[in-house]
């Protein structure tokens, strides 16, 4: 048998190894190691030397009077920087050449006219850092084809845009928003212009938005159809657990462990779990039965979802400790209890999966109905 004739090479293969495994580690998780570090740095060092170069430029557009040809391309590049939503170019632009402003494109279509056709909020909220002098004469300009800005906001956002938002139903929640944004800032005679088409911009979103209605209301009734039949089969199991009690009742009817602190934690979330299912239920028949007009997907149809999903996320948790409480009573003065724990633990694997497949769901909604939105009014006099 070959001996090996240093002590150092035994050492040999598992450090080969080691190094081989840290080198696959080190490749799968760059974001934690100095890879990333470095790649961050760069990034930031790319950016800086950017905004060098967008400075640079800007202070000689300042210093000439630019040309047919050489407008034309400043045009251009900031047209592209607002479809990208490119804040910082189109302010620093403007702020060199304030007629980028009023210039339209081959369409007769202003930057905010662009960014609202574009979907791209960040640029549409500098419109609020305009003077109101300003910002009238922005709002009230019409494109080629008679389309004002509430038009253009009644037309379908762009693909890439709609793709970033989760669910056909939050997607006309989130057309709806620019909608009614627009429709807040321009003036009114507005709402009732016709276009080149003869149609006003509410018949223009009536028109443009009729599949994505449809597809909302296939969504939201695929949700509340599968989420119903989980509630009503919890609303069930809940409400015969409540009269089949752990250790049955005594000779006068009343429950054997009827004294014991466990008891109490089994009938309360026994309660709590029938009466949330019960809420569910009726939420999402009420989504089922609901009116599915354009106006229901801004916050009346999202809300019935939040009640519906909530209530059961809440009688799924309150069912597994109505379980676990009814195992503790069982077997708390057995020899198995040693059980209990890994029982308990099982217990918690489809809350923790609810949670995790449902709840970010939940979350989106939440924020897309009632939080602060993507819009800011609070924008400094920038113009």
């Amino acid at each position: 048998m070959m001996q090996r004739g240093h002590k150092g090479d035994y050492l040999e293969e598992p450090l080969q190894k080691w190094k081989e495994m840290s080198s696959r580690v080190a490749h799968k998780l760059p974001l934690f190691g100095v890879e990333g570090i470095k790649s961050i740095r760069a990034q930031k060092l790319r950016h800086a030397q950017a905004v060098k170069l967008l400075q640079g430029i800007c202070t000689e557009l300042r210093n000439i009077k630019p040309d047919r040809v050489l407008g034309y391309r400043v045009h251009q590049a900031v047209i592209q920087a607002v479809k990208k939503g490119n804040v910082e170019f189109v302010t620093r632009m403007i702020k060199s050449i304030p007629e980028l402003v009023w210039n339209g494109d081959i369409n007769d279509r202003n930057i905010f006219s662009i960014a609202i056709l574009n979907r791209q909020e960040k640029i549409f909220n500098l419109l609020h850092g305009l003077t109101n002098v300003k910002k009238m004469k922005v709002t009230s300009a019409d494109d080629r084809f008679g389309n004002n800005m509430l038009h253009l906001a009644a037309m379908l956002a762009p693909s890439d845009q709609l793709d970033g938002i989760s669910g056909a139903a939050l997607q006309m929640q989130r057309e709806l928003q620019w909608f009614k944004e627009v429709e807040s800032i321009v003036p009114p005679i507005c709402k009732d212009v016709l276009n080149s088409d003869g149609k006003k911009p509410s018949e223009v979103f009536s028109q443009q938005h009729a599949n994505l209605v449809k597809e909302g209301e296939k969504w939201m009734k695929e949700i509340a159809t599968s989420s119903s039949f989980v509630a009503a089969l919890i609303v069930t199991i809940m409400f015969a657990a409540a009269f089949t009690i752990p250790g049955g009742n005594n000779d006068k009817g009343a429950p054997i462990f009827l004294d014991d602190p466990l008891f109490m934690v089994f009938i309360i979330s026994d309660s709590i779990s029938l009466f949330s299912a019960t809420t569910s239920v009726l939420m999402f028949l009420g989504i089922l039965t609901s009116q599915y007009a354009e106006n229901k997907f801004l916050t009346r149809l999202p809300t019935k979802l939040i009640i519906g999903l909530s209530t059961l996320f809440i009688c799924i948790a309150a069912m597994m400790i109505a379980f676990c409480a009814a195992l503790a009573i069982l077997l708390k003065k057995s020899s198995t209890k040693v059980v209990m724990i890994p029982i308990i633990l099982l217990a918690c694997v489809p809350v923790t999966l609810f949670a995790l497949l449902q709840f970010p769901l939940l979350v989106n909604i939440f924020i897309s109905t009632y939080g602060p939105g993507i819009f800011d009014r609070n924008i400094q006099r920038w113009y």
